[in-house]
């Protein structure tokens, strides 16, 4: 009897854990990744942003200038307005956004007879946490190029290392969406690598082609 009581014990407990295990992969696959949607972009954005233009900026200055302060200056100086810009850029549109689904919550609310605005508060997109984290964003992704230039003198060495080293970035940043986000990691590394390329090249060319032209 003891042994058959041990059997029974058994199997409740083998069957317990096949529906903890089937609650845990159900509630994986149930979880919806587009929730990360509005953060993810604005992090990936500014980071992106802020590392693709403040290279080209480089890049399109090494093309004409061969001094490492005049690179460095121009980078800094796209750092600060690149994080003004996305800051302001990112506070008017999420405010916008704000106000929108607070006249929604207003008819809704006048509609259904409900006076629970605390609620309602807390769901509300923050304007300010919004420009903050795009700023910040923006500069981390800005600064990496500044630093990959700052203490190279060769002026052939310090473009083939700021180009090297952004590309490296942009491959990071690509990985660390596609993770968050569920999507392939390839596809997203190559898009931000090709336009990231794309851009410091046409950035470079159309310096270069300029100052030749002694404009």
């Amino acid at each position: 009897m003891s042994a058959k009581n041990d059997l029974c014990i058994m199997v409740s407990d083998n069957k317990s854990e096949h529906e903890n295990r089937h609650v845990s992969i159900k509630e994986d696959y149930d979880f919806d990744y587009s929730q990360r949607g509005q953060w993810l972009r604005a992090a990936v954005l500014g980071a992106t942003d802020g590392l693709v233009s403040v290279a080209s900026l480089m890049m399109g200055v090494g093309a004409v200038k061969h001094d490492v302060r005049a690179m460095i200056l121009t980078g800094f100086a796209g750092l600060v307005a690149g994080a003004c810009s996305m800051a302001i850029g990112e506070f008017v549109s999420v405010y916008s956004q704000r106000d929108v689904e607070v006249a929604q919550m207003k008819r809704d609310r006048k509609n259904a007879g409900n006076n629970d605005q605390e609620s309602e508060k807390e769901a509300l997109p923050n304007p300010i946490q919004a420009a903050a984290a795009s700023a910040c964003a923006f500069m981390i992704g800005a600064i990496i190029p500044l630093l990959a230039a700052a203490f190279i003198v060769n002026h052939k060495i310090r473009l083939g290392v700021v180009v090297a080293t952004v590309s490296l970035a942009l491959v990071i940043f690509g990985w660390i969406g596609a993770v968050l986000g569920k999507t392939p990691v390839l596809k997203s590394c190559l898009r931000l690598l090709v336009g990231g390329w794309m851009a410091m090249v046409v950035t470079f060319a159309l310096t270069k082609w300029i100052g030749s032209t002694g404009l």
